[in-house]
C-alpha cells in the first residue's frame, strides 16, 4: 500500500513542492504555521491539518520545508504547536527538505529513531522556479532503503535526486552548494559592475558570456533580473544569509577557511541593515554598487 504523504511548510519553496505532489496524484495532508496558506492547496485537493502532530498521525511519509534550524526543531519536537514527534505512526519516514545545521539534523534523527521513525535530510537547490516546475536538485542523506521509499515523491518535486551519504550528509552537500551559489553571485555582481563602468551593452555582454565557460545558473537566471532592476526573490537575502551563517558555523567546526563566503556574509549584512532582507539574493550587487557609486542597469531596448 502506498504511503500517505504530508507536507509541512508552504512558503516560497514549499508551496510549489507541495503542489507538484498533488499534481503527481499523491493524497496530500498539509500544515503551515500561517493557516491561510493552506487554503489555496486545499482548493486543489490537499487536506489541511490542525498541527504537525495531527498531520503525522495521518501520514507515513512526512516532508518538511521551513526556514531554519529552530523552525525544524519546533515542527518535529515542539509542544506549541504540537510537533510531529507527538503524532508519529510506527515506521513513519520524516524527510526534512529545509536547509539546517548538519549537527542538528543528526540529533533530530536520533530523537525520531527513539520513537520508531526514520529520517532523511534532503535539502534542495533550484530556487522558487525549480520548486514550481518540479526541477529541483535534491541532495539526500540517510539510509538507502529510505531514499528508495521516498523516491516517487522526490521525483514529483525534483529532476536530479542524488543520495550523497549518511545522516546529515545531505545538509553538508547543500552547504557546499551554497558556497558555490554565493560565490557565483559575487562574481556575477563584480562582472556586471565592471561591464557597466566600461560602457558596454549589458544585454549583449550577458548573451556573449552566458553560454561559455563563465556561465552559471546564477548568471543565466539572475543576471537578466539585475539588468532590469528586478529584485523579486527566487530566494531571499534573509534566507541566503541564514545558509551562509550555517556554512561559517560548519567551517569553524571543521577548521576550514572560507574567505570569500565570509566576505559575502558581511556584504549581505550591510544590505539587511538597510532593510533589504526580503529582496532576492541577487541584490548582493547593491552592496558593490554602493562602494562604486555606480548603478548597473541595461539601457532601454530600441523602439
Amino acid at each position: 500500500m502506498a504511503d500517505t504523504v504530508g507536507f509541512i511548510g508552504l512558503g516560497i519553496m514549499g508551496r510549489g513542492m507541495a503542489r507538484n505532489l498533488l499534481k503527481a496524484g499523491f493524497d496530500l495532508r498539509v500544515w503551515n504555521r500561517t493557516a491561510s496558506r493552506m487554503d489555496e492547496l486545499a482548493a486543489e485537493g490537499a487536506h489541511p491539518t490542525r498541527d504537525p502532530a495531527d498531520l503525522a498521525a495521518q501520514c507515513d511519509l512526512i516532508f518538511i520545508c521551513v526556514s531554519d534550524t529552530p523552525d525544524v526543531e519546533a515542527v518535529i519536537t515542539g509542544d506549541h504547536p504540537r510537533g510531529v514527534i507527538h503524532g508519529l505512526r510506527p515506521g513513519a519516514l520524516v524527510v526534512d527538505m529545509s536547509t539546517i545545521s548538519p549537527h542538528a539534523t543528526r540529533a533530530l534523527g536520533a530523537r525520531l529513531a527513539a520513537k520508531g521513525a526514520r529520517m532523511l535530510d534532503a535539502p534542495v537547490s533550484g530556487g522558487s522556479e525549480g520548486a514550481a516546475r518540479g526541477t529541483l536538485s535534491i541532495m539526500v542523506g540517510g539510509a538507502a532503503e529510505d531514499v528508495e521509499r521516498a523516491r516517487p515523491a522526490f521525483a514529483a518535486m525534483g529532476k536530479t535526486i542524488t543520495h550523497v551519504g549518511g545522516p546529515g550528509d545531505g545538509q553538508m552537500v547543500k552547504l557546499v552548494n551554497q558556497i558555490l551559489v554565493v560565490g557565483n553571485a559575487l562574481a556575477m555582481s563584480e562582472a556586471l559592475l565592471f561591464a557597466q563602468a566600461g560602457g558596454l551593452d549589458l544585454r549583449k555582454t550577458l548573451d556573449a558570456v552566458k553560454p561559455g565557460a563563465a556561465g552559471s545558473w546564477m548568471l543565466a537566471n539572475r543576471g537578466p533580473q539585475i539588468l532590469e532592476r528586478d529584485w523579486r526573490p527566487g530566494f531571499t537575502i534573509d534566507l541566503q544569509q541564514k545558509d551562509v551563517r550555517l556554512v561559517l558555523d560548519a567551517a569553524d567546526q571543521l577548521g576550514v577557511p572560507v574567505l570569500t563566503t565570509a566576505m559575502i556574509f558581511n556584504l549581505y549584512r550591510t544590505l539587511q541593515a538597510e532593510g533589504l532582507g526580503a529582496e532576492g539574493n541577487h541584490a548582493l550587487i547593491k552592496a558593490l554598487e554602493k562602494l562604486a557609486n555606480l548603478e548597473v542597469r541595461a539601457a532601454a531596448p530600441p523602439q
